[in-house]
C-alpha cells in the first residue's frame, strides 16, 4: 500500500511534500513522455499501458484520455482522421483471470503483449514501487523485441528503472503521491498531444 504517510502530516505539510515532489520530477522526462506519444501517434505504432491497483486504473484513465481526447469533438466521427492506438492492457478483464487462473498473474501483461505488440510500438510500464513482476516480466518481452519501454516510477524506482528504456521518476517514498504526481503530470503530456497533432495553443503559433 506504501507509507500512508498523510497519517503523519499535517495538511500543510503532506501538500508541501506534494510541491516539492512535482517540482523535483525531471521535466526532460515528462518532455520525453510527450515525445514518444507524438511519434507513435505520427507512425501508426501501437501504444501499451498497464500497471497494477491504482496504477491499474491510471492505465485506463490514460488510455481512455488519450483515445478520446487526442481530437478536438468536431474530429470525432471523421473517418479519415489519424488516430493515436491506445490499450490499457489492465481493462480484458476475463483474459486477466484466465491468464491468472492458468498460468499465473506475473503473465497478465505478457501474454497480452504477445498477441498484440510488435517493434516499435511503445509500452507505458506503471508501477509505483517498480517491483511489481507481472509489470518487470512484460517490459523484459517489450525490450527483448524491440518495442518502446518507458516506465513511470516512484521509490527508488526499483527494478523497473533499471530495464526500462526510458521512463520518468516520482522520488517520494509514497504511494499516493507518487500515483496522483504520474496523473497530474500526465494530463500535460496529454495537452501538449493534442496540440501537436492539432496544430492548437503554442503549436498553432509556431505553425
Amino acid at each position: 500500500m506504501g507509507t500512508m504517510i498523510g497519517s503523519r502530516l499535517t495538511l500543510d505539510s503532506y501538500l508541501g511534500l506534494l510541491a516539492e515532489s512535482l517540482q523535483s520530477i525531471d521535466k526532460k522526462a515528462i518532455e520525453k513522455w510527450a515525445d514518444l506519444l507524438y511519434h507513435a501517434w505520427e507512425n501508426g505504432k501501437q501504444v501499451f499501458i498497464f500497471g497494477n491497483g491504482g496504477s491499474g486504473t491510471t492505465a485506463s484513465h490514460m488510455s481512455e484520455d488519450l483515445g478520446k481526447s487526442s481530437l478536438p469533438e468536431s474530429e470525432l466521427y471523421n473517418e479519415v482522421r489519424k488516430r493515436l492506438k491506445v490499450m490499457s492492457l489492465t481493462d480484458n478483464i476475463g483474459w486477466i483471470m484466465a491468464v491468472a487462473n492458468d498460468l499465473g498473474y506475473e503473465d497478465i501483461f505478457c501474454q497480452q503483449l504477445m498477441n498484440y505488440g510488435n517493434e516499435g510500438d511503445l509500452v507505458i510500464a506503471i508501477s509505483g514501487s517498480g517491483n511489481s513482476p507481472n509489470v518487470l516480466k512484460a517490459v523484459d518481452w517489450a525490450n527483448r523485441h524491440r518495442l518502446v519501454t518507458f516506465g513511470l516510477t516512484g521509490f527508488d524506482g526499483g527494478k523497473l528503472k533499471e530495464v526500462q528504456q526510458m521512463g520518468l521518476h516520482v522520488n517520494v517514498s509514497d504511494m499516493g503521491i507518487t500515483e496522483s504526481l504520474h496523473l497530474a503530470v500526465f494530463h500535460w503530456v496529454l495537452d501538449d498531444l493534442y496540440g501537436r497533432i492539432n496544430a492548437k495553443g503554442r503549436y498553432a503559433e509556431e505553425g
